[in-house]
């Protein structure tokens, strides 16, 4: 096995062909949050979309962001999250990570990628937003405002949890939801999905101390 090393200049990456380019720099990222997102216009056509630019933005109070990529073509998400003000982000399992792909296909607005792709679309109580009914792990979204990158184009949405389903027997007593265990997957890349096995997980860290592992009880 030969241990070689390449390396690309910015100059060189940038002369690279549009999708391979594409390809290799949303993989240097690493394993990324991989969900779809469940959207509504005014006229009640649901949408549903794979992302995988989620970021933690902060817990109190509860928020969340993603990118939404240049808008030179239609970016129904992103125009129904500003129109009705509402989006859900459901997890990905492996039972249904290729129709979640799928919602990728750029489908004309008039179509829905639940019907498209087989995804049943869940209501609940008032919330506007569609979920996915297959997703064990549920976030209803409040939006709240978007970020323009100027130097990139790009947007970045931020929304605050309103409300959030998940299974009763991954959620430990100090907090901790076991994504594992619930069965969510993650992802890499452009198309690239993966299952996940947790090393350990580790006490909080201190200057003066070595860090150990932890196991966190389970509890309604």
């Amino acid at each position: 096995m030969t241990n070689s090393t390449r390396s690309f200049s910015i100059e060189e990456l940038m002369n690279k062909e549009t999708q391979f380019r594409a390809a290799f720099v949303n993989s240097l990222s690493g394993f990324k949050s991989v969900a779809l997102i469940g959207s509504i216009n005014k006229q009640n056509q649901a949408n549903l979309a794979v992302f995988n630019s989620f970021v933690h933005i902060g817990a109190n109070p509860p928020y969340i962001g993603f990118i939404s990529r240049p808008d030179t073509v239609d970016r129904h998400t992103l125009s129904n999250i500003l129109e009705s003000g509402f989006y859900t982000i459901n997890h990905i399992a492996e039972a249904f990570y290729k129709k979640a792909h799928q919602t990728s296909a750029r489908y004309p607005q008039s179509v829905s990628e639940f019907e498209a792709t087989g995804l049943q679309a869940e209501y609940k109580t008032d919330f506007l937003a569609p979920f996915v009914k297959e997703s064990s792990i549920q976030l209803g979204i409040t939006f709240k405002e978007q970020i323009k990158i100027s130097s990139h184009s790009t947007i970045m949405v931020v929304g605050e949890i309103s409300r959030v389903y998940f299974p009763s027997d991954c959620l430990c007593e100090d907090g901790f939801l076991d994504i594992e265990k619930a069965g969510s997957i993650t992802g890499s890349g452009l198309d690239s999905y993966h299952t996940t096995t947790r090393l350990s997980r580790l006490s909080y860290a201190k200057p003066d101390q070595e860090v150990h592992v932890v196991n966190g009880k389970y509890g309604e």
